[in-house]
């Protein structure tokens, strides 16, 4: 598989590291000074996108017009995700977009939405505690973001929310349901980045020959 990275801070450089120990082959490597947009594609075979919320939307713009699938785990940006959605359409493209690509968290993300749909009809307070390293910029997450989401759509309720940024902790959140009764907790603690990049590999790999717009439920349901 012939990736072009584009980004090249802490997952980019984990990425390349898992995918050469693959014998895959990563033909180009995007950043400031060599952009995603400038680069020639002809010989790319999918892109990994962990860029920045200010160049993710062009980046992923550009690799769809080029006829390339890409996967993308940059938050930030998503406000503009129905127009990829489009374009992805428009061009018979492939995109899959993931907040967090571990596949312990994906597992995580059915639970929560299991768990919600047992409790809708029970009262019971609602919240959810998130803690990252002190360097992780969005607060709350990407990832408490989705879990927030998938539990309003399934009951719309207030959800207390709790975000912590200390020390070098990769990622716990937690979802906790308290009545005067008893409590009900499920919890996910990432111990390091290698599910995250490892979770962003296998969906690299998966998504070569597909057509569509897709995320890591999709990349599960196929794997499992």
């Amino acid at each position: 598989m012939r990736i072009l990275l584009s980004g090249f801070g802490k997952m980019g450089k984990e990425i390349k590291k898992l995918a050469e120990s693959r014998k895959h082959k990563i033909v180009d490597i995007a950043n400031s000074d060599n952009p995603t947009t400038t680069i020639n594609l002809n010989n790319i075979d999918v892109v990994i996108d962990f860029s920045t919320p200010n160049t993710a939307y062009k980046n992923i713009k550009y690799v769809l017009s080029n006829n390339v699938p890409i996967i993308s785990g940059t938050t930030g940006w998503t406000e503009k995700i129905d127009e990829i959605k489009k374009l992805c359409q428009i061009n018979e493209g492939a995109f899959l977009y993931a907040a967090n690509f571990s596949i312990g968290m994906n597992i995580f993300q059915k639970l929560n939405q299991q768990l919600a749909i047992y409790m809708k009809r029970h009262d019971y307070k609602i919240e959810l505690n998130e803690i990252h390293h002190k360097t992780k910029i969005d607060a709350p997450s990407g990832t408490a973001k989705q879990l927030i989401n998938d539990i309003k759509d399934i009951n719309d309720v207030n959800i207390n929310i709790n975000v912590k940024r200390i020390g070098n902790i990769n990622g716990i959140h937690n979802i906790v349901y308290k009545s005067e009764y008893d409590e009900i907790k499920i919890e996910h603690t990432a111990h390091n980045r290698n599910g995250f990049v490892e979770g962003a590999l296998i969906a690299a790999e998966w998504i070569i020959g597909k057509k569509g717009f897709f995320n890591m439920q999709d990349v599960l349901s196929y794997k499992y």
